[in-house]
């Protein structure tokens, strides 16, 4: 941003700028105008899909027989797990857009790939889900540790 009316000039011609920074996150540079856009899509995809999760016979069935064009990891989870993904991430949507904020639906799919990911892996999951015997007692709250 060193150059700020040529960075300006070329926000013109195209959506939205990728800023690199040296010492910090990069950012998107974008005009308030599409970034509204942007959100009136996402919201009505949204209530799009909650609506018809909702309403439609079949709707969850379809919803179902999709995931896997859209999150090819959901191959890997349980079908109970791949029903509870899809009811959860309808509801997280809606309660997201809401919101105004997406950050929980993309750490729900982040979560959600994790369990594909340990499924996929029979030495992980054996190792996650056998029984140590052993319980250690109550965990200490991390707060009270100077």
């Amino acid at each position: 941003m060193n150059k700020n009316k040529q960075t300006l000039a070329r926000l013109q011609e195209t959506p939205r700028l990728l800023l690199h920074r040296r010492d910090s996150e990069d950012l998107i540079l974008t005009t308030a105008a599409r970034a509204e856009q942007d959100q009136t899509v996402v919201s009505a995809a949204t209530r799009m899909l909650a609506a018809m999760a909702r309403r439609e016979p079949g709707s969850m069935e379809l919803l179902l027989d999709i995931l896997p064009d859209a999150f090819p990891w959901v191959r890997f989870l349980p079908e109970a797990d791949l029903h509870a993904f899809a009811v959860e991430l309808v509801d997280t949507m809606r309660a997201a857009d809401s919101l105004g904020n997406s950050a929980s639906v993309a750490q729900l799919l982040i979560a959600w790939q994790h369990t594909a990911e340990v499924y996929s892996d029979p030495e992980l999951l054996a190792a996650l889900t056998r029984d140590h015997g052993d319980d250690y007692g109550p965990v200490p709250d991390p707060r009270d540790v100077a």
